[in-house]
């Protein structure tokens, strides 16, 4: 009889793979392609693009967006180990995919469960120690726990991560490119808005004391016409 953990196991590799790579490219995830557009992935994600969040607009557009798992009675639909994914995107390139997994889909499942899993899609992982000259982790690499295995080369990256938080599973594919585009892109941003801050403080000091004056105004004018003494 086969058990939990082999169907767990099974149903992973499955939506790993699921829509085949097509020849080689394993610069994707499932049917997301790394520098896809916003307005493609949406579609292909069933989200209406108009849910992506601008984090930056300079010196480059950054965007975001999420799909989450439907809540439906559908069999095929909970099968999915999938919880959620989170979309990155530099100047409409999708630079970046966190797919986090259900916990209940993935109990059980060891270290080389999961490997063997995602290499049926992505080929044989690098061996352990070995990564790429990306510079320090990212925040969302630091918050992802523990890396224990990665896959790729110079046009993706694919990692596993396990974090001791409530046993959970992620997995992070990016387009070392983009990636490095838009983490300059980000440091830039950054230190345009510290440089730019007092400006737009003395900017809101000044709507604030505009928009006290107009309110002020209006309150006068209508209890002019109404006063009576």
């Amino acid at each position: 009889m086969i058990n939990t953990r082999t169907l767990a196991v099974a149903a992973l590799s499955m939506v790993v793979s699921t829509h085949a790579l097509h020849g080689q490219d394993r610069s994707r995830y499932r049917n997301y392609q790394l520098g896809g557009g916003v307005s493609a992935i949406a579609t292909l994600a069933s989200v209406p693009a108009t849910e992506a969040k601008t984090l930056h607009a300079r010196p480059a557009l950054m965007q975001e967006l999420q799909w989450q798992r439907p809540y439906t009675a559908s069999d095929a639909v909970q099968a999915d180990p999938v919880k959620q994914i989170v979309f990155s995107f530099y100047n409409d390139q999708l630079s970046r995919m966190v797919v986090d997994y259900d916990r209940d889909r993935t109990a059980g499942l060891t270290d080389a469960d999961l490997i063997d899993a995602i290499s049926s899609t992505y080929g044989p992982r690098l061996k352990p120690g070995v990564r790429t000259a990306r510079g320090a982790p990212s925040q969302v690499e630091v918050e992802s726990g523990t890396a224990v295995a990665r896959w790729g080369d110079a046009d993706y990256s694919v990692v596993l991560y396990r974090s001791m938080f409530a046993a959970g599973v992620r997995v992070i594919v990016t387009s070392p490119r983009l990636e490095a585009l838009a983490r300059t892109a980000e440091t830039q941003s950054a230190r345009l808005d510290e440089r730019d801050a007092p400006r737009r403080e003395i900017a809101r000091q000044k709507k604030e004391t505009d928009d006290a004056r107009t309110a002020q105004e209006k309150a006068r004018l209508a209890n002019k016409a109404a006063f009576r003494p």
